[in-house]
């Protein structure tokens, strides 16, 4: 895959180390990925939680808080995410090299590598399940986070949105679940969804730092030793098909003061594709940036929206225009916004368009060495994708698209779902 990430594999697990002296600390992440399943996807997303609540070793969430204090501060975090239709854990570690660190000789790398292992295969449990302290708790956190997404309503509206153009598909759960499940997440069933993940799961673990692939692949035979079941299934995309002939409509009516006007575009180009450097071109011209037609028409010069912007999944093949509206003039919003996708499809677009998604896009792609996680999730993309994508190569793309190369992308761009999220003053949109 991308340059610099040298592979192994080992007990149906993928492993993936890049040797640099780039940065003085030692960047490991663990990526534990399952397709998206209406049975298990609140179960997965709550696993991580209880996670990090203690280990065998550290069976005290303050034990492992100090001992992360031992390894001089070492950085810990944990996350649950969506990639196309999987749902992905992640555990991410960031701790200094032991060079660095004055009258020690304390292998840091190792100590590391062991708890992030140990927060994988050993979790702390009373009579062979999780304890019933750590799971009530993290439900509780997991619902609390849960409703903060219905709170947030940009976040809502997006999700909402989805929900409804995604409607047959496993794309529609959100990677946090769902709050009606977890009155029946209990200790034995939760450890034993933890238990099927950890056997079945596709499993990634990223190092980046100054050490050797031999070094991190002797560390994992020596730490990750769980049973792992003999067959590792390949990612597949499951790009979105859609399955509409014509766009729908779908209106929300909560305690609103302003309108969420989202919209779902389907594109049958996604990252494995020749034509991805012009797709991403395309979303940038039409709402990533504040050049952008859609920051520049609808919010600059009509001055009908507080925000409004698009999203690429590459992986999905879904662009997903946000924005936030005065509620009596989605109408009006909706002409402008669909007036913009007419003149992609025309091919009007600017050289300062152009040139400026260019740099834009060249910059971000430059940032991505800057910082090992972001090094590892460009990387972890492609995985997932099946498409290796050359960090270089990709900027000599991007250079080489003009206006047509977009237009040819914009012709294959179809509305599929707009969602409005309202308020309850009327019944008229």
């Amino acid at each position: 895959m991308s340059a610099g990430f040298e592979r192994r594999e080992y007990n149906n697990m993928r492993i993936h180390v890049k040797p640099t002296t780039q940065f003085k600390t030692y960047t490991m992440t663990a990526l534990l990925a399952v397709p998206l399943c209406e049975q298990e996807v609140t179960k997965t997303a709550l696993i991580p939680h209880v996670l990090r609540r203690g280990t065998k070793r550290f069976p005290q969430t303050d034990q492992l808080r100090k001992h992360l204090d031992h390894l001089y501060g070492t950085g810990f975090a944990f996350d649950v995410f969506k990639r196309g239709n999987y749902q992905v854990m992640q555990i991410k570690l960031d701790t200094i090299h032991e060079a660095f660190i004055q009258e020690n000789q304390n292998n840091m790398l190792e100590a590391s590598f062991r708890f992030l292992s140990e927060l994988i295969t050993e979790p702390y449990t009373e009579q062979g399940v999780f304890k019933q302290e750590y799971v009530d708790t993290e439900k509780l956190t997991l619902q609390k986070k849960l409703q903060a997404v219905v709170n947030n309503k940009t976040r809502y509206a997006e999700q909402r949105c989805l929900e409804e153009m995604c409607k047959d598909e496993p794309y529609r759960f959100t990677a946090l679940g769902k709050l009606e499940d977890l009155d029946h997440i209990d200790p034995h069933n939760l450890y034993e969804a933890y238990r099927q993940l950890i056997e079945t799961c596709s499993i990634d673990i990223y190092v980046v730092g100054d050490t050797t692939t031999d070094k991190v692949t002797s560390l994992a035979k020596q730490y990750l030793t769980m049973d792992r079941a003999e067959i590792n299934t390949p990612f597949h995309a499951h790009p979105y098909v859609k399955n509409r002939n014509k766009e729908q409509m779908i209106v929300d009516q909560l305690e609103v003061t302003q309108g969420k006007l989202n919209i779902g575009l389907h594109v049958p180009v996604t990252y494995a594709d020749k034509d991805y450097p012009a797709l991403l071109m395309y979303n940038g011209v039409l709402g990533s940036y504040p050049h952008s037609k859609l920051f520049v028409n609808v919010r600059e010069k009509e001055s009908l929206a507080y925000y409004a912007s698009s999203k690429l999944d590459g992986i999905k093949g879904i662009i997903t225009i946000q924005s936030g509206i005065e509620i009596h003039k989605v109408d009006q919003v909706i002409n402008i916004m669909k007036q913009q996708l007419e003149l992609m499809r025309n091919g009007e677009i600017s050289s300062n368009e152009l040139e400026q998604t260019k740099a834009m896009i060249r910059n971000q792609i430059n940032e991505l060495d800057d910082a090992a996680f972001s090094s590892i999730s460009y990387d972890y993309n492609q995985i997932i994708a099946g498409k290796e994508r050359n960090k270089h190569q990709l900027i000599e793309q991007l250079e080489g698209i003009e206006a047509e190369h977009i237009q040819h992308v914009a012709k294959k761009v179809e509305l599929d779902t707009i969602y409005f999220l309202r308020d309850k003053e009327s019944d008229n949109v």
